[in-house]
């Protein structure tokens, strides 16, 4: 028996089943986080219930949390602290009584993210619109709580939105739609260390010395392919500032940079 040796067939059926355990992991700690924020919205819909129906205010979130606490010692989550984010959770994604529901893009969105990503997004977000916005983006690109919270803190919402380009007229359709989500306006380099009177080589240097931070500050489908890129066009020879390549719009991004180091910003052009 010892002495069997397993050919390439048995190499690669090994690694079926490994990515099938991996599958069935990933759907597993999926579908048990679906079920938590299900039962965070119903709790925060049960204390607001309560809260309406009776004079207890805040007492009412100590007291159940300490009784909650005795009969379920092995469950985390129940907190008093917890309990008020289980509120504004359901209160923020509810509309007033007589108003429409709440919206069934948001309600399917927050079950795929994590609690702790949750709650960053309906604590500093504004509005529905915006949620929606960081809980979309937070499922596309896979942000780490860290990164959800950098984007949060820069305001990416506004930015994203923000940003005024001729792509309409200059790109057909799908290429100029899908150009103009790729650009953010202003773009925010707080990773730069730069004095104001920082010349346009110093935030060029600066901007490829952290690039994994310039590559998350772009946003997805961003790919650094060098620094003084250079291009020859006819008898003319071009030096590129930054030159990357975009996996979504399938095409090459040429950035020029401004000097306006004042803020530690800059601008394409």
């Amino acid at each position: 028996m010892d002495d069997i040796k397993f050919d390439d067939n048995y190499w690669i059926w090994l690694s079926e089943i490994k990515s099938k355990i991996r599958s069935s992991q990933i759907r597993a700690a999926v579908a048990a986080n679906s079920a938590l924020i299900e039962f965070y919205w119903d709790l925060g819909k049960l204390i607001v219930e309560k809260q309406a129906d009776t004079q207890w205010g805040d007492k009412l979130i100590e007291t159940l949390s300490k009784d909650l606490k005795e009969d379920f010692t092995d469950i985390k989550g129940l907190s008093s602290s917890n309990l008020k984010y289980c509120k504004r959770f359901y209160s923020f994604y509810s509309w007033p009584i007589g108003q429409q529901p709440v919206d069934q893009l948001a309600k399917r969105l927050i079950k795929q993210i994590p609690w702790g990503h949750n709650i960053l997004i309906f604590t500093k977000s504004d509005n529905l619109d915006q949620a929606t916005f960081y809980l979309q983006k937070t499922l596309e690109n896979g942000w780490s709580r860290d990164i959800l919270a950098l984007q949060l803190k820069s305001n990416l919402y506004v930015r994203a939105g923000a940003s005024v380009t001729n792509f309409d007229l200059t790109l057909p359709k799908p290429f100029s739609d899908l150009a103009q989500q790729t650009l953010k306006d202003p773009y925010v380099f707080d990773f730069i260390t730069l004095g104001p009177k920082a010349k346009e080589q110093d935030i060029e240097i600066q901007l490829t010395k952290h690039i994994t931070h310039f590559l998350l500050e772009l946003g997805k489908g961003f790919a650094f392919i060098g620094r003084q890129y250079h291009l020859i066009v006819g008898d003319s020879d071009y030096f590129l500032d930054l030159l990357f390549y975009h996996v979504k719009l399938k095409c090459y991004v040429v950035i020029e940079l401004l000097c306006c180091a004042q803020h530690n910003r800059s601008y394409v052009a």
